[in-house]
């Protein structure tokens, strides 16, 4: 009897979130169109994609490298990444003798205009006080050994400055492209935690 399609019902977080945004809309308290613009930034304009062609183009150009070690928001800018909180970024790069781990300790400051939003892990406090106590056991943890003879570096990220792993190319990308190149980079390996693949290796 019943044979036109039932519309699906939301969840209840999604329904809270609904009620609590047509309220502050309804008292004056948000507007709708930055509401939106907020909602299309995060799903389109920020994120680990934006990270991933800054390493790319660093391992291809190497003065662009030379300008992102040197001064890495106006390298960052270059390819249309900016942000508006005013915090400073500071490209740290790995090699075959240093690996760079980042981490927040007080809170979860993050390089969200070039990797998007914090994962929960990076947000716990089991991961904001081992980085530092213990961060190669956190590597080991993540699946990333680190020989005893390579130093590990932990820099402490803070509401004005903020951190960003270039890793180390991994072999057999010679002849990749830029884009093929990006494709590679993770969230993690420019957080320090893991490092990028090999093509075909699965991370």
């Amino acid at each position: 009897m019943h044979d036109h399609d039932h519309q699906a019902v939301p969840s209840d977080p999604a329904l809270r979130v609904k009620a609590l945004e047509s309220l502050l809309v309804e008292k004056g308290l948000v507007d709708p169109a930055a509401l939106d613009v907020l909602v299309d930034t995060l799903e389109h304009k920020v994120g680990p994609r934006n990270g991933a062609r800054v390493v790319a183009r660093a391992w291809v150009d190497p003065a662009y490298k030379k300008r992102l070690l040197a001064d890495a928001p106006s390298a960052i800018a270059e390819l249309g990444y900016t942000s508006g909180q005013g915090e400073h970024m500071l490209v740290l790069e790995n090699g075959p003798k240093v690996h760079n781990l980042v981490v927040c300790t007080l809170c979860s400051c993050y390089p969200w205009p070039v990797l998007g939003l914090p994962p929960v892990w990076y947000k716990s406090a089991a991961y904001r006080s081992r980085a530092v106590i213990d961060p190669r056991g956190v590597l080991r943890e993540f699946g990333t050994q680190v020989q005893e003879d390579v130093e590990v570096h932990v820099w402490d990220s803070t509401a004005e400055l903020r951190y960003i792993v270039l890793p180390e190319r991994p072999a057999g990308t010679e002849n990749l492209n830029e884009d093929e190149l990006a494709a590679l980079v993770t969230r993690d390996a420019m957080v320090g935690v893991s490092r990028v693949p090999p093509p075909g290796e699965k991370v």
